[in-house]
């Protein structure tokens, strides 16, 4: 756009500015979805300049373009209601079926007790667990034999065992259907 296109093009702003920004006030929910019909409209507005016809024509012409955005946005703010209703929906039916409090309980006691190992316990654990990796594995990222990992494994899950079952004492044991860790399967080595 030359010097003359680009200040031609400031004047259309600034004369149709605010009648824009009332159209689409008076169509929309909030001032900022306004202010965003209002913005698309002059970006297309400055795309299509050479498409825009003269004089008043160029003010119905953006009237035209605030129409189709609003029209636009109409369609995805109610997509975006569609949506939220159906996820609404999943998590009512989630949460009747499935009690989340458990599981922080469990893992705010499970998270306790692996604070409060040592740190190379810690760290196999949170390696077979959180990570799935198996004990060859670890012990080539840790750099160990895999014979080491095996054992400081078994001892740790051990530690983490009594550490629990300690936490346990006074408290609900095991139950069916509480999800627990699971630990992958190790292939031949």
């Amino acid at each position: 756009m030359g010097n003359t296109t680009a200040e031609a093009y400031r004047r259309l702003y600034a004369d149709n500015f605010g009648l824009l920004l009332r159209y689409a006030l008076r169509r929309v929910k909030s001032p900022e979805d306004a202010a965003d019909v209002v913005a698309e409209t002059f970006l297309i507005a400055w795309r299509r300049y050479d498409e825009m016809p003269s004089g008043d024509q160029a003010r119905l012409w953006l009237y035209g373009v605030a129409r189709n955005v609003l029209a636009n946005h109409g369609r995805v703010e109610q997509r975006r209601e569609r949506l939220g209703e159906r996820l609404q929906l999943e998590l009512r039916e989630h949460l009747t079926r499935y009690d989340p409090t458990a599981d922080l309980l469990e893992e705010r006691a499970t998270r306790e007790a692996l604070a409060a190992l040592e740190h190379h316990d810690r760290e196999v654990l949170e390696l077979t667990v959180w990570e799935q990796l198996t004990p060859t594995e670890i012990a080539v990222a840790l750099g160990l034999r895999s014979e080491v990992v095996r054992t400081r494994l078994s001892r740790a899950r051990a530690r983490m065992r009594k550490r629990l079952s300690r936490n346990d004492r006074g408290a609900r044991r095991h139950e069916p259907g509480v999800r627990t860790a699971s630990v992958p399967k190790e292939g031949k080595a």
